[in-house]
């Protein structure tokens, strides 16, 4: 039994870690497929410049360029509403000229069918008013049912008065029990409809069957296949799955990116979830990408709904980012401290190099004292006395930078304490010669430098991923700064990360970085020289770098 339990704990807990693991990797494809949006927007373009270009030809007939303004429409249907509504607003007036009254009833129902899809319910209603459907064909009579279902799906789902809603859904489930009879049972649309009624009625089991077949007919980065997974997440809502729900919001996201559908709700929906679970910044990415699609389609309907959340998501993003400012400010000022004390450091440091150089001088002279007192014994007791007595007290001398040594090592520098190992015991054996040679040697102080030039790099460059990038955005092309291999900074780049945290003063900067200030200051110049736009103002541009854009 307790094993039973056991495997059956197991296995959940590994299909949610497999959930979430694959939901990870398509939040990722989703982010990647925002950044190829302009190659697919590109695509469409290309195919709309491809049909208007048969429109050039002088010899078309009004016929044929009702037909081919009827494909510019299906192009720009969930693209452009103003070039829709341009292109039906000419078949209109073609279909009138032509005097074909075919034309007239497709123009008039496509044209109350954009006007539906935009919000205009009203208008879309009193176009169709005016077409008699007692002489419409089987083809139109479904499109001119069509236009009338989404007036009152749409008015029964945004209305908040209950009545009009008991109203609306009466009249919607009319039209739906009078275009259910003309439409083929194993079309997409006949099943579209069963599904949302087998939803509507909270068949849940029927209705995934359902939108199942539909889903495996459809094709990623089609329109139909963005609205199949996006009915598919209602249907997981319903069924309390959250996992699934995002799955196939995430995907029918990314078919809208691939079909370039400008009119989509699944982004705004999937921002909506993210920044209720706390990750705000993917939720503000997201619904300001469906904010700028909702402009470019200039749809009435899309602009209210998304006004609703986006200054909820923006508010708890600008929290968010004003918090993360707050813990940077914390961050550059202990950095500003560490630094401050390693240089401190540093300075102590080689004062009490100095000072052990000249105790070992004072050593060296007591030892030649030594020598000769071991070649003459016939010296007086007295000056072997004044000999030892100077040892003592080079010794003692030897003891107190050793301890001084020690102290500020321990306190500061870690890696200094081996260093002062190694003197101890140098002196310890009396090997003087071989401990000048190495106190004489500026390669610590070098090294040091080094380190701290490379601590900082990888700091500031952690803080800063694209500064170096950003930085030659601000230079003219031929005077952009290359970094040799293995290098992070260079003394320039360095010079104005500083500058990029608030340490300004040429004077400080030279400090820090070990240079004059006269050579801080012709760096500052040549590379301000080289600015792209106004000089004046280029290390206020630096100042900006890193800094997020809303």
């Amino acid at each position: 039994m307790n094993k039973t339990l056991f495997l059956l704990i197991y296995l959940l807990c590994s299909s949610s870690l497999f959930a979430k693991s694959e939901l990870d990797s398509l939040i990722v494809l989703l982010e990647n497929t925002i950044k190829e949006a302009p190659i697919y927007e590109q695509k469409k373009i290309n195919k709309i410049e491809s049909i208007k270009n048969i429109l050039a030809n002088t010899h078309i007939s009004k016929e044929q360029k009702f037909f081919v303004n009827g494909q510019l429409i299906e192009e720009y249907l969930k693209y452009n509403f103003d070039s829709t509504l341009h292109y039906v607003n000419l078949n209109q007036k073609l279909a009138e000229e032509l005097g074909n009254p075919e034309l007239q009833v497709q123009s008039n129902i496509r044209m109350a069918s954009v006007l539906a899809s935009s919000g205009r319910y009203f208008e879309a209603v009193e176009q169709l008013e005016r077409i008699d459907k007692k002489h419409l064909s089987n083809r139109y009579l479904i499109d001119y049912y069509n236009a009338l279902i989404k007036v009152y799906n749409d008015l029964n789902f945004y209305t908040p008065s209950v009545q009009n809603k008991q109203r609306y859904s009466t009249i919607l489930n009319e039209y739906i029990n009078l275009l259910l009879p003309l439409l083929d049972k194993e079309s997409d649309q006949y099943l579209s409809i069963l599904e949302k009624q087998y939803r509507d009625q909270r068949n849940l089991t029927e209705c995934e069957k359902i939108n199942t077949l539909r889903l495996s007919r459809a094709e990623m980065g089609t329109s139909e296949y963005s609205l199949i997974t996006f009915e598919r997440s209602l249907l997981f809502e319903l069924k309390n799955e959250p996992l699934l729900r995002k799955k196939y919001l995430i995907l029918s996201a990314i078919s809208d990116i691939k079909a370039e559908v400008k009119d989509n709700a699944s982004l705004t929906e999937l921002a909506l979830i993210l920044n209720e679970e706390g990750d705000v910044e993917r939720a503000h990415h997201f619904i300001m990408f469906s904010f700028k699609d909702a402009s470019f389609y200039n749809s009435r309907l899309r602009f209210t709904v998304i006004s609703e959340i986006l200054p909820v998501i923006t508010n708890a993003y600008q929290i968010k980012t004003a918090q993360q400012q707050k813990t940077l400010s914390k961050l550059l000022v202990i950095i500003s401290v560490l630094l401050f004390i390693l240089l401190l450091a540093i300075f102590f440091i080689h004062r009490q190099l100095r000072s052990l150089k000249k105790a070992q001088g004072e050593l060296k002279k007591v030892n030649d004292q030594l020598k000769l007192l071991n070649y003459n014994l016939k010296n007086s007791n007295s000056q072997l006395n004044v000999v030892n007595d100077k040892l003592a007290e080079a010794n003692q001398l030897k003891e107190h930078y050793i301890g001084n040594f020690l102290t500020i090592f321990s306190n500061y520098i870690d890696k200094l304490d081996e260093m002062n190992k190694m003197v101890n015991k140098k002196i310890a054996a009396r090997q003087f010669e071989e401990l000048f040679r190495l106190t004489q040697s500026k390669k610590l102080i070098y090294t040091e430098i080094q380190e701290f030039y490379k601590s900082f790099d990888d700091t500031f460059l952690h803080i800063f991923p694209n500064f170096v990038e950003q930085l030659n955005n601000l230079l003219t092309p031929e005077e952009q700064i290359v970094l040799k291999d293995e290098e992070r900074l260079n003394t320039e780049l360095r010079i104005f990360a500083l500058i990029r945290l608030g340490i300004n003063d040429s004077s400080k900067i030279a400090k820090l970085l070990r240079y004059s200030v006269n050579t801080i200051y012709n760096y500052r110049v040549k590379i301000k020289n080289k600015a792209l736009t106004d000089r004046d103002n280029f290390e206020n541009s630096v100042m900006l770098i890193g800094v997020a854009k809303k």
